[in-house]
């Protein structure tokens, strides 16, 4: 069976350990994220030391989307 993906309550377990409110430590989840997608929009990548490294991969759209979409002068996106 596969693991449900954590939930809010579950992803903040550090607010008693660091004595944390729970709007607290979302805020820096979320300024964590945003600084995330916008540096490897800007730089191509963003590592977080510790964590992980987020990098950005340019794909062409699969013959799929090109068939459904009716054209195959789609050009390549960035996902």
């Amino acid at each position: 069976m596969a693991k449900k993906p954590m939930t809010n309550l579950r992803s903040y377990p550090f607010c008693g350990k660091f004595e944390l409110t729970k709007k607290t430590a979302s805020g820096i989840i979320d300024e964590v994220a945003a600084l995330a997608v916008s540096e490897t929009k800007k730089n191509g990548s963003f590592t977080l030391p510790g964590i992980g490294k987020l990098v950005l991969v340019k794909r062409k759209l699969a013959w799929v989307a090109i068939q459904l979409l009716g054209s195959d002068k789609i050009p390549a996106k960035t996902w």
